[in-house]
């Protein structure tokens, strides 16, 4: 029988009485664990202090721990605990309510200033929304976009459609519901009546009803029995007769809980608790216990062969299509050459009436009419994006898209660029999959040995033991603060720290404080690009003169480009330069005047064109455990894991959510990943605007 890991309505029409006994509670602080589990904690005049727990995730549950049961505090608040914070502080917790008979919660607090409604929904992916006085979304931990609901920053919050309250429907309703069903009696319990599948099996059970009976073959006198037992059910919740129970199996492992004594689990053993809330908290605590302490002292080589197996699987069909994807960007690049003249004429014609300030759809009005007399330029012309400037030509039946600002030979080199990163990718791939290859034959070696009982005599030596951090059950948390931890950031593959600014006031920082000697300073051509330092040295060391390697130089443009409007704007390449510290000035020209954030470049500057965006987020287990961020490079080979992204289609906070999820899907130990690598702490190495994971 499976663990329970979710609340059921009838849990929350249950919990609902008892978690209302703490109304008058004021709110001290929250926390939020990951991006699912939120805590509250709350000081009442009678009891002290209260710690609400609300989880969203793989667990779905809401009640009051005992502190003892309570989990450290995590480090950096994210914004989503800072806004609660914001408003919660000092809130009288004014009651909760269970929405009709969800698995919706919605948690009131009251402050003289403003109100606030925290609506936890326990059912499917899970989410918590607060919401201000007038019930629309401040924010919330996932945003939800559907033809029946959305909740989303800004938006009115909305409930789902109203279900079938089991615990208020009179007999022909009932018996209405049933007939109307097509399966046998537990299932339409289940189902029409919205009981769920263990509250339908009690029912059930307390009638002696063959469960499997069909509907059609059900009698009258059966429907009748089963209306009766449901509701004494539902007396028992309304009249708040509870007997809370923890059951478990013969190996004393948890199975349930439950507010009433359920005939379902008769043969089950079971811990009898004075109140509900009080069960749910022993029960969600050795649940997480339990599953912290175990470990299998036996390698399962089998599904580690079978998932490095379909790691090779994914790499190869990555490289086909990286094989195939440079081929088709050079064949275009070609196509554009072999028709220099009609791509220059549509360039050209483009560019000219956008000059002379005419629209778009002016400039497609044009192209349609120079189609109904045949013009063979325009009839090549197949689509038109204003907002990338983009128009798209069949040239021998390829379509090509072409930047209209660009001419002929740029928009080549832009494709061959293209199809040249593309190659690298694929490079890339073609070695990891060599990696994976040797892993996977140093596995099944290991499978062997394992087998013969030939484990110990591998031969040792005085290196150190590699270990699996992906695999392992339980990883110690090393953390450490550094001083550049307050800008964006990274080490080159050479080992060189780059710095660079989020906003104006750090850029301003980075070139009056952290510019030194030695340092190369690095910018975009394009607007609104950091200000990025390659330091030689740290800012306790004495300045001094570094001969940079070119990987380290190439990175730190990389940065530089990746975390500019470049990245918002969809680009996948632009031009930086850099020049030595002495040629940055905060000082103007006499007339002039330099923003906040500004400077003033002078002499000559080192141009590095087309360096194309790429930005890869890891995580890392020694010697300190962090996330980290920057040019690929430089991030996957020092990451245990490390995930690349390239601009997109999803929000910035979307897909920091995507890649924790990701993560927590690639570490055995979850609750690791929870507390290093936060949505929040993820997306501060993410650039800003829309991105996608790069194999996607």
């Amino acid at each position: 029988m499976d663990q329970k890991r979710e609340l059921t309505s009838i849990d929350l029409a249950a919990l609902v009485g008892e978690l209302n006994e703490y109304e008058g509670a004021k709110v001290d602080k929250a926390y939020l664990y990951g991006d699912d589990f939120l805590r509250l904690k709350l000081r009442d005049f009678d009891r002290g202090r209260v710690e609400l727990l609300i989880e969203v995730g793989e667990d779905k549950r809401a009640h009051v721990a005992t502190p003892e049961h309570v989990p450290d505090a995590p480090g950096r608040p994210p914004d989503f605990a800072k806004m609660l914070r914001n408003r919660l502080s000092g809130a009288d917790f004014a009651g909760v309510s269970q929405y009709e008979f969800d698995r919706i919660l919605s948690f009131e607090f009251e402050r003289e200033d403003q109100n606030t409604t925290i609506i936890v929904e326990l059912f499917g992916e899970g989410n918590i929304a607060a919401c201000d006085e007038t019930r629309h979304v401040i924010d919330s931990l996932e945003t939800v976009r559907l033809k029946s609901r959305t909740v989303a920053p800004g938006s009115r919050y909305q409930f789902p459609d109203s279900r079938v309250n089991p615990l208020e429907v009179d007999e022909e309703q009932f018996v209405a519901l049933m007939r109307d069903s097509d399966t046998d009696l537990v299932r339409s319990l289940a189902t029409q009546l919205n009981l769920g599948g263990l509250y339908a099996e009690e029912v059930c059970s307390r009638t002696g009803v063959e469960k499997t009976v069909a509907i059609e073959d059900a009698d009258d006198d059966q429907l009748e029995r089963l209306y009766d037992a449901l509701s004494r059910l539902a007396s028992e919740v309304k009249g708040k007769q509870f007997d809370p129970r923890i059951y478990r199996n013969d190996d004393g492992d948890l199975v349930d809980v439950t507010p009433i004594a359920l005939e379902e689990h008769s043969g089950l053993e079971s811990d009898s608790y004075e109140r509900f809330n009080e069960a749910l908290d022993d029960y969600f605590f050795e649940l997480d216990t339990t599953e912290d302490e175990e470990t299998d002292t036996s390698p399962d080589f089998e599904e580690e062969i079978a998932r490095k197996g379909r790691i090779i699987d994914q790499q190869e069909g990555a490289i086909e299509g990286f094989e195939r994807q440079a081929e088709e960007e050079r064949e275009r690049a070609e196509l554009v050459y072999a028709n220099y003249g009609l791509v220059d004429e549509v360039l050209t014609t483009v560019r000219n009436a956008l000059e002379e300030g005419r629209s778009w759809d002016e400039v497609e009005e044009t192209f349609e009419a120079g189609k109904e007399q045949g013009i063979d330029a325009a009839e090549r012309v197949t689509g038109f994006d204003p907002e990338n400037g983009m128009v798209t030509v069949e040239l021998d039946d390829t379509s090509v898209a072409l930047d209209v600002q660009s001419g002929v030979e740029k928009n080549a080199d832009r494709l061959y660029t293209e199809a040249k990163r593309v190659e690298e990718k694929k490079a890339g791939a073609e070695e990891a999959i060599a990696e994976t290859r040797e892993e996977l034959e140093a596995l099944r070696k290991r499978k062997r040995q394992w087998e013969e009982g030939d484990v110990e005599e591998e031969e040792s030596d005085d290196e150190p033991e590699e270990i699996d951090w992906l695999s392992r059950a339980s990883i110690p948390v090393r953390k450490s603060e550094e001083w550049y931890e307050n800008f964006r950031w990274f080490h080159t593959s050479d080992g060189y720290l780059v710095i660079g600014g989020r906003n104006a006031d750090e850029n301003e920082a980075l070139v009056k404080k952290y510019l030194d000697r030695g340092d190369r300073f690095f910018h975009t051509q394009a607007h609104g690009g950091p200000v990025t330092v390659l330091k030689a040295t740290g800012p306790s060391e004495p300045a001094k003169e570094v001969d940079f390697p070119e990987s380290s130089i190439h990175e730190a443009a990389q940065f530089a480009v990746s975390y500019s409007s470049v990245w918002k704007e969809g680009r996948f390449a632009d031009d930086a330069y850099s020049v030595d510290p002495d040629q940055v000035s905060k000082t103007p020209e006499s007339g002039e005047y330099i923003e906040k954030g500004g400077f003033v470049i002078r002499g000559d500057r080192t141009y590095h064109r087309d360096t194309e965006v790429g930005v890869a987020v890891g995580i890392v287990c020694e010697p300190t455990t962090r996330v980290i961020g920057g040019p690929p490079s430089a991030i996957v080979p020092r990451a245990e894991t490390a995930i690349e992204v390239e601009p997109g289609r999803y929000a910035q906070n979307d897909m920091a959510k995507m890649l924790y999820r990701e993560f927590r899907e690639r570490f055995a130990d979850t609750a690791f990943v929870r507390k290093v690598a936060s949505p929040d702490l993820i997306q501060e190495f993410l650039p800003p605007g829309g991105s996608r994971m790069a194999d996607e």
